[in-house]
């Protein structure tokens, strides 16, 4: 009768343990998933401001032109627009492109409650994507905004951010904003391999 009891004392603990342990497995996963989608809504905000920021930017400024030596100079308004620079088009696009993404995936990942490995992969391929965009469209407009902040002597290309400071300070904003968004992406790319490492 004693060994019975123990038997059932036991049986009960290991019940208990189990269960246990599948509530920790469920708070894991729950919490993991309320990162994912915190995460995907901080990159679908980043690169709608970086999109916004940058696709508004827009200045006009009379510029002092010396036509012919002999003659005083001539004011001419000049207007620098992000859609003249390909670079800047680009950052453009791309933070709209992920913007668009990051919508449709946090929609993705509110509806794949059952954890469907085929849909959790491909979401994790395109995050990848994201970044690689979003990376090289900021790489490529911060190098042609060094160029319009410091110029360059060597091909005779004259700096504009002295005379188009706002412009410049908007398409500086919008970089960071759009790096930001990049790390983002990065950090889910990293939170889903962490999460592929604890099941293996």
């Amino acid at each position: 009768m004693e060994s019975q009891y123990m038997a059932s004392n036991n049986g009960g603990l290991e019940g208990a343990n189990g269960g246990r342990g599948k509530e920790v497995g469920v708070a894991n996963k729950r919490k993991v998933r309320g990162s994912d989608l915190i995460l995907r809504f901080l990159g679908f905000a980043l690169t709608l401001v970086a999109a916004i920021v940058l696709g508004i930017d827009k200045q006009t400024k009379l510029v002092t032109m010396t036509v012919v030596s002999t003659l005083p100079p001539i004011s001419v308004p000049v207007t620098a627009k992000w859609h003249y620079l390909s670079a800047f088009v680009y950052l453009v696009v791309a933070n709209a492109i992920t913007c668009a993404y990051a919508a449709i995936s946090l929609l993705l990942v509110l509806a794949n409650r059952g954890g469907k490995k085929g849909l959790a992969l491909m979401i994790i391929i395109l995050d990848l994507l994201m970044v690689a965009l979003l990376f090289s469209a900021s790489g490529a407009a911060l190098a042609v905004g060094l160029i319009g902040y410091q110029g360059n002597s060597h091909v005779q290309w004259n700096k504009v951010c002295n005379v188009f400071g706002k412009f410049c300070n908007q398409v500086a904003a919008a970089i960071v904003v759009s790096l930001l968004g990049s790390t983002v992406f990065l950090l889910l790319v990293l939170l889903a391999a962490l999460n592929l490492h604890k099941k293996h």
